[in-house]
């Protein structure tokens, strides 16, 4: 056969009998032509010939089949997630509370973080079992804390989760609800508001519950939670607050620490009426808990609960001597502030550097000791200075006025009214409404507003400058009428110059600050800290920083930071509006009535002040100024803020004795630090915002005398003084103001006498 004859088809074959099959499938197959390949429906997937077209999945089978793949990642993640918390279980550890938890003191730091500044106490702490816990402490908590501790799993996980997204996204912190998980807290004392904290929380407390009894819980707890007083434990906060051992409790006081726990800062017996009022409270809520949860009669019940028990009077330790004690308050309050809880403040084991430094708090005691008047005591004059950095807002150094153990009254930060050194932000606010230094106002004396006579200092009823005198004229002689005047002539002008004010750094809620005609003259009461950090953003360019005292947080155990003072900042004023106003105040110390502040290698700028009541009292005595690095204000205050310094003082005026405390302080704090010139003045000259304000005539030069003739005080609203001040806030003298040069009479708020 040869190779082109066809071979004949063997028996059975289908090669024959199929061909035309082929030739119609084919045909069937595309109706645009032959066939190029096997068809890829389903019955060709192995290429063994032509299949039929996919059919689309139903909607059942699409379910069907996101339920195997969901069943299939569930399982696959359940495992996954059992076996990480099988580890994570196995490789916790409960902490030792009578070790760990011991070694977790704060300290503080000056700035650097090298040298030590102090601590804010040992731990007084002491473990004791529960044997010797008297029962009706440990109902009283379990009233207060957690009323089904005894029948709870101890962890509440929607609570849990609840509360770590909320701290996550920077919410109030949440805090852990049962007392066992309280006491994981506890021992960890960390400061994290993360997912992972509270797992690792939800770990220990699982493990706790499995591996202790509830006694033995309560025990730990018991022995470990903070009271207040630098009390840990029942043991120490029974001596701390009522002088005995836990043991010999009564219902009353052991109901009273029960309560305590609820915020040992702010429910303490020591801290002010307010909290004395809330500790009241709480402790009537756990004393009708006990009674209702039949751990304590109705007859004890009555008896005790609309009154505190006996409070021990609190000891102040000699290690809070000196200015210390006010430090770590002031390190502890913004500790707060920045969301750390009081066990953590106390017990967590933090770092805490500060922004004061050594040299300048020495600097502050050495300068009031040497400038104080003679024979004064610091019981009855206090002098409060305040030293803040210009480009940080970090407060260096302070002088509170007195001895801590003397006084707990911090004077830097309690205040009084500042008199005329408010007046540099009445002219601020001037210039930023289009004023220039140039531009003149009313200096005569009286300038009458609404039938209200307003005085400058001197020469009967306040001596006059003539009805137009240059801005720069009224500030460097602190010449009352043409402030109220030009107050009157900026649109809206006390609101804008209480604005600038806060602006720059003085607090909203100063007592006293209100947008009326004599605000100029500073009759709010503010502290010297606040003051200096103001100066110090005019000093800055117009920018401002938030006052404070904390640098850096950072844990002992791992050296992990957990605070870091950010770098936030805010533009005040314009920047050329704050090179005319230091321009001004630098003239004030030149050849005005600052001139004992003046320092021999270097240029300064500021502004002096007193202030009197409506009686006619000065009440307090000023100096505020500032180089290019560091800004500070003295305060000369005395008795409880309202007590008079003229015919106690040898001489009362803030160019005097706050201006050579200035001088000295700065002269300390400055020694070393490289000379920096002040910017050159912008020499503004804006729109004025209403007329008659043209530039002042030529006069003249004159040498400036050996004293300067200042200007006056100005009036405000009078305001009775109280009797004490507050504990926490200054007694709001309602001062007029003004700083100053020769002596004359003085004058109260609102009030047509003159000023001193």
């Amino acid at each position: 056969m040869s190779a082109n004859t066809p071979r004949p088809p063997r028996p059975g074959s289908r090669s024959a009998s199929s061909a035309g099959s082929r030739r119609a499938t084919s045909a069937r197959g595309s109706a645009k032509g032959p066939a190029k390949g096997p068809a890829k429906g389903r019955g060709s997937a192995k290429g063994k010939g032509p299949g039929k077209p996919k059919k689309p999945l139903t909607k059942k089978e699409w379910a069907l089949k996101g339920l195997k793949w969901a069943t299939i990642v569930g399982v696959v993640m359940a495992v996954l997630m059992m076996s990480i918390f099988y580890f994570a279980y196995r490789s916790t550890k409960i902490p030792n509370p009578n070790s760990d938890f011991q070694a977790q003191t704060t300290k503080v730091f000056y700035a650097g973080g090298k040298s030590s500044l102090g601590s804010f106490a040992t731990q007084n702490r002491e473990s004791i079992p529960l044997a010797e816990i008297p029962k009706v402490m440990q109902d009283a908590v379990v009233a207060a804390e957690d009323r089904s501790f005894w029948t709870n799993n101890g962890i509440d996980l929607k609570g849990i989760v609840r509360a770590a997204f909320s701290n996550a996204q920077g919410n109030s912190t949440q805090g852990a609800s049962t007392i066992t998980q309280q006491y994981v807290k506890l021992l960890y004392l960390t400061q994290e508001r993360t997912l992972k904290r509270k797992a690792k929380e939800a770990i220990l407390s699982l493990k706790i519950q499995q591996q202790q009894s509830k006694s033995q819980i309560l025990e730990g707890y018991l022995n470990t939670v903070y009271f207040g007083r630098g009390a840990y434990g029942v043991q120490a906060a029974a001596g701390a607050f009522f002088g005995k051992k836990a043991k010999d409790l009564d219902p009353d006081e052991a109901a009273m620490l029960a309560a305590v726990l609820n915020s040992p800062n702010y429910l303490s017996p020591d801290r002010s009426d307010e909290s004395r009022a809330a500790l009241l409270a709480r402790y009537k809520y756990v004393v009708n808990g006990m009674e209702t949860t039949g751990k304590l009669s109705a007859d004890v019940a009555s008896k005790i609960v609309d009154r505190l028990p006996k409070i021990k009077k609190q000891r102040t330790s000699n290690l809070y001597g000196g200015q210390k004690g006010f430090m770590l308050d002031m390190v502890k309050d913004e500790l707060a502030k920045l969301g750390f809880d009081e066990s953590a403040i106390l017990g967590g084991g933090l770092r805490v550097t500060t922004t004061f430094t050594k040299k300048a708090m020495d600097a502050a005691k050495q300068a009031v000791a040497e400038q104080r008047p003679e024979g004064l005591s610091s019981k009855q004059l206090h002098v409060a200075t305040a030293s803040v950095n210009v480009k940080t807002g970090g407060l260096m150094g302070f002088y509170s006025g007195q001895d801590y153990l003397q006084s707990q009254i911090n004077w830097a930060a309690y205040g009084g009214p500042p008199g005329s050194t408010f007046k540099a932000f009445a002219i601020a606010a001037g210039l930023e409404a289009g004023y220039s230094l140039k531009d003149t106002f009313d200096g005569n004396s009286p300038y009458e507003i609404g039938g209200i006579d307003f005085n400058n200092q001197g020469e009967g009823r306040g001596k006059s400058y003539g009805s137009r005198i240059s801005l720069l004229t009224a500030a460097e002689n602190s010449v009352n009428t043409a402030f109220v005047d030009m107050t009157q002539a900026i649109p809206n002008g006390p609101r804008k110059i209480v604005d600038t004010a806060v602006a720059l750094g003085i607090p909203a809620d100063s007592p006293g600050l209100e947008p009326n005609v004599g605000v100029a003259l500073g009759s709010a009461t503010i502290g010297p800290i606040s003051m200096a950090n103001a100066y110090a953003s005019i000093a800055n360019g117009g920018v401002a920083h938030e006052i404070h005292v904390i640098s850096k947080v950072t844990r002992a155990s791992d050296g992990e930071v957990l605070y870091a003072v950010p770098k936030d900042s805010k533009k005040a004023i314009d920047e050329d509006v704050a090179a005319d106003t230091s321009y001004a105040l630098q003239k004030v110390v030149s050849n005005g009535t600052g001139r004992n502040a003046r320092l021999s290698d270097r240029p300064v700028a500021g502004k002096t002040g007193t202030a009197t009541n409506d009686d006619g009292d000065v009440v307090s005595s000023w100096f505020v100024g500032f180089t290019p690095q560091v800004a500070t204000a003295v305060m000369y205050v005395r008795g409880k803020g309202s007590g008079a310094l003229q015919g106690y003082m040898p001489t009362f005026y803030g160019g005097e004795f706050p201006a050579r405390t200035f001088q000295d302080l700065m002269t300390r704090v400055m020694e070393g630090v490289e000379k920096e010139d002040f910017p050159k003045p912008a020499n503004l000259d804006g729109k004025a915002p209403s007329n008659g304000h043209a530039p002042a005539k030529p006069t003249p030069t004159k040498k400036p005398t050996k004293k300067p003739t200042g200007p006056t005080n100005l009036p405000t609203n009078p305001v009775t003084l109280p009797p004490t001040p507050p504990a926490s806030t200054p007694p709001p003298p309602t001062p007029s103001s003004t700083p100053t040069g020769q002596p004359s009479s003085t004058c109260g708020v609102l009030n047509p006498n003159p000023c001193g």
